[in-house]
């Protein structure tokens, strides 16, 4: 991309490209053509007592698909609803009256912050969603409970430590990605609410791995829904209470109304006497 000074179609050339390149080897692996990362799979060996991962490329019956489909269904759906937001917060930031351009420049810097802190709080959610699936297999719901708690606390940290580092990297942010004065300008007014979000993000990402472990994707996907919709009515009820002129700040805060939507779903689910999780009881 920078040699060859493509600019944005070559940024969408390379993420194509490496998309299709990972999900070939993805195929070979499970296919068993390629060898796993421990080049166990795809072959079996009588003296050994742990379980090897053998590829087969004979249709499953529909009782062994059914949970998959259930989950990737409700995963999707998930997704979707997240991408739909995040797609109609883009538009809504492409049209500001005061400074388009800036403003979506803007936000898509703001974007990838939030990304990035993001991916750091999933480092944890990933860790809380095999302990809390391997507690559901045992049937431990002390160790579920345990584990739930501790996540929760490290996210937390996690998050806070996000928010921190963004509000004391304030003025380095704005110089490193944009030498655009009223790019600048936007980015500043929206770094607040970024370094806010984190502690809640991190806790949202901790929640979503927790009730992951515990296979409750169907409910992931109702909250996702109707968390979208809460987020979606406040694009129209936040110009009649902000600063109409300022679309930036009301698509951002928008956008800290869908993760607070979400984390109140997940805090309910959690904290049900009668759920799987049961954190306070």
């Amino acid at each position: 991309i920078a040699f060859l000074k493509m600019g944005p179609a070559g940024a969408a050339i390379a993420t194509t490209t490496a998309e299709w390149m990972s999900a070939l080897l993805f195929l070979g692996v499970l296919s068993g053509t390629l060898p796993s990362a421990d080049g166990e799979l795809g072959r079996k060996s009588e003296e050994e007592t742990t379980i090897t991962v053998v590829p087969t490329q004979s249709i499953p019956a529909w009782q062994e698909v059914q949970p998959l489909l259930v989950a990737s269904s409700s995963l999707f759906l998930r997704t979707f609803v997240l991408q739909l937001f995040l797609s109609s917060a883009a538009a809504f930031a492409a049209r500001d009256p005061i400074n388009g351009s800036a403003s979506m420049s803007a936000h898509q810097i703001g974007l990838q912050l939030w990304i990035l802190g993001s991916f750091i709080s999933d480092a944890l959610a990933a860790a809380s969603q095999a302990l809390v699936a391997d507690g559901m297999g045992r049937q431990d719901i002390a160790k579920i409970r345990s584990v739930s708690k501790t996540v929760v606390g490290y996210s937390l940290i996690l998050g806070l430590f996000l928010a921190l580092l963004l509000s004391v990297g304030t003025d380095s942010v704005l110089h490193v990605f944009t030498t655009d004065a009223d790019t600048q300008e936007a980015l500043s007014q929206i770094i607040p609410l970024i370094a806010l979000a984190q502690p809640l993000n991190a806790y949202v990402f901790a929640a979503d791995g927790i009730l992951q472990g515990a296979s409750e994707f169907p409910f992931q996907a109702k909250s996702m829904a109707l968390s979208g919709a809460v987020g979606a009515l406040s694009f129209v009820a936040l110009p009649m209470s902000l600063d109409s002129n300022n679309m930036l700040v009301q698509v951002w805060t928008a956008l800290i109304v869908l993760q607070f939507m979400r984390g109140i779903t997940s805090t309910v689910k959690m904290i049900d006497s009668n759920g799987p999780i049961q954190m306070w009881k």
